[in-house]
């Protein structure tokens, strides 16, 4: 539990979760604050629902929830309608970024959309790239798009970003480029001792980014 803040229960799978009252009361007294995966929110409001969706979130106490468009059209005005009502009961993640595969979205567009999201009352900004790694802030291969990244920090605060970073090498991009303590989410629940390993500099990938300059002359 010290090594995280937040636990997803990634895209729908707290619908068909046995005994789901019990999890979400685990995570809590370690806490650990919980949110159901965006794609949840989408099935409900696809099917114009949103009021059970806030009834769903209060049936079992959540107090945190995901706003994402990932798998529907929804216009970005009614999206951010969604984040401010919400945002006066939950605390907001909003997901940026579509979830298929080829779709371009123009740096200004990721920002606009960023910076719209958070006015409304987001919390932070997750950006979108599934549990594969291959869509949104990354390239089919799995490598960062550098120039959309830099792009973002250059006009939303880096604390406000939720970075999703599946795959190892992604974690250790980011972190050689902002710091050990940079927002990474999409962490697979095996994975995150690991990532703490690579936050403190003891696995190979970052050993010596974070040694004193003298060490580093000397071993490296």
């Amino acid at each position: 539990a010290h090594l995280t803040d937040l636990v997803k229960l990634g895209f729908g799978t707290s619908y068909v979760t046995n005994d789901l009252e019990r999890k979400i009361q685990i995570y809590k007294q370690a806490n650990l604050k919980v949110y159901l995966g965006g794609t949840l929110f989408e099935a409900f409001i696809v099917r114009n629902k949103f009021e059970d969706y806030k009834r769903l979130l209060d049936k079992f106490k959540i107090d945190t929830c995901e706003v994402s468009d990932g798998s529907i059209i929804l216009p970005h005005d009614k999206k951010c309608e969604y984040i401010t009502d919400l945002a006066k009961n939950y605390t907001v993640l909003s997901e940026v970024g579509s979830k298929e595969a080829g779709i371009f979205i123009s740096p200004a567009k990721w920002i606009s959309m960023m910076k719209g999201e958070l006015d409304a009352g987001a919390w932070k900004v997750i950006a979108e790239a599934r549990e594969s790694g291959t869509v949104g802030i990354y390239r089919p291969n799995g490598t960062a798009h550098v120039a959309l990244v830099n792009k973002i920090i250059a006009k939303v605060k880096l604390e406000n970003v939720l970075w999703e970073a599946p795959l190892k090498t992604q974690q250790v991009w980011f972190i050689k480029q902002f710091g050990a303590n940079v927002n990474l989410g999409n962490i697979s629940p095996n994975e995150v001792i690991a990532l703490e390993c690579l936050r403190l500099g003891l696995r190979g990938d970052t050993f010596f980014d974070f040694l004193p300059k003298e060490i580093n002359t000397e071993f490296h």
